[in-house]
């Protein structure tokens, strides 16, 4: 008995007529028009920076506001020059910069290299966060400025305790993100190693750091910009140079200007350490977005 065939599935597709291929090319064009019409961030980027800078420029030269607490940009920009030459307090601009940068880095560093070994450790091993957890739950919440006093108290007014200072914080930050980067590593690739017959040594080194390490990096951006930040802190007491000496010296001197300058050196400086770890990051974690 033969079957009739399907008409439908025999048929050949009907091509699209000229008025659905020209409707068709219209769309195409006016999406590469609009793609082409589209205003790139940069543009926005730099439309907010010039628009502070008339808002910045607008309110140093009004009436409104008392000479001397809002520097002008021509003040700022002289004042700039003249610490480029003459320094601050006796000591070169570029002085100042360095020991700041050798505080925070230095403690930073430390910080690192303590903090993501435990929090690997804590993450991976149910006993060490037992352990540890309590521990870092009680100590996070507790603001670095209220260990200065005993700081100074147990190291005296030179570097250590400056750097123990940006330690602490930077061991904070960094062991709390690389245990949440082991911690919630899928148990399915645990048990996958298990079945590969690694041991719980190999399955941490060759499984679970790698798959931490973008949460750690997390870790490393917000430790960093933090220690950064609490140089200022640190520098307040008893500091003889460092960025955090000018701008409080400069404070009670009332020399806004190097008080502005300071602030300003201060988020500059920490964009580039920030640009710096992303682009470790892109380079160690070039699976990221993957």
């Amino acid at each position: 008995m033969t079957i009739p065939a399907n008409p439908e599935l025999q048929s050949p597709p009907t091509p699209p007529s000229s008025d659905e291929r020209a409707d068709g090319a219209r769309k195409v064009d006016a999406h590469a028009d609009s793609a082409r019409r589209e205003i790139p961030n940069i543009a926005y980027s730099i439309g907010a920076i010039v628009l502070l800078f008339v808002v910045w420029y607008t309110v140093s030269h009004s009436s409104f506001v008392k000479p001397g607490y809002i520097p002008t940009p021509e003040e700022l920009g002289k004042t700039f020059i003249d610490l480029v030459r003459d320094g601050y307090q006796g000591k070169p601009l570029y002085e100042h910069v360095g020991i700041s940068l050798f505080r925070t880095l230095t403690g930073f560093l430390l910080g690192v290299v303590v903090g993501v070994p435990v929090g690997l450790l804590s993450g991976y091993s149910r006993r060490a966060g037992a352990m540890i957890s309590p521990i870092m739950a009680f100590i996070r919440p507790i603001p670095p400025i209220a260990f200065i006093p005993m700081a100074v108290l147990y190291f005296g007014l030179g570097e250590v305790g400056k750097i123990v200072l940006i330690f602490f914080v930077s061991f904070n930050y960094v062991q709390t993100n690389a245990q949440a980067g082991a911690a919630n590593f899928p148990i399915a690739y645990r048990r996958a190693a298990e079945t590969l017959g690694l041991t719980r040594m190999q399955t941490f080194t060759n499984i679970v750091m790698p798959g931490a390490l973008l949460q750690t990096f997390t870790g490393l951006k917000v430790a960093l910009a933090l220690s950064w930040a609490v140089v200022v802190a640190a520098e307040l007491v008893g500091a003889q140079s460092g960025l955090g000496f000018m701008i409080s010296d400069a404070a009670l001197l009332f020399r806004i200007p190097v008080v502005y300058i300071g602030v300003a050196m201060i988020g500059a400086i920490g964009l580039i350490l920030n640009l710096a770890l992303n682009a470790l990051e892109t380079r160690i974690v070039h699976w990221k977005g993957r």
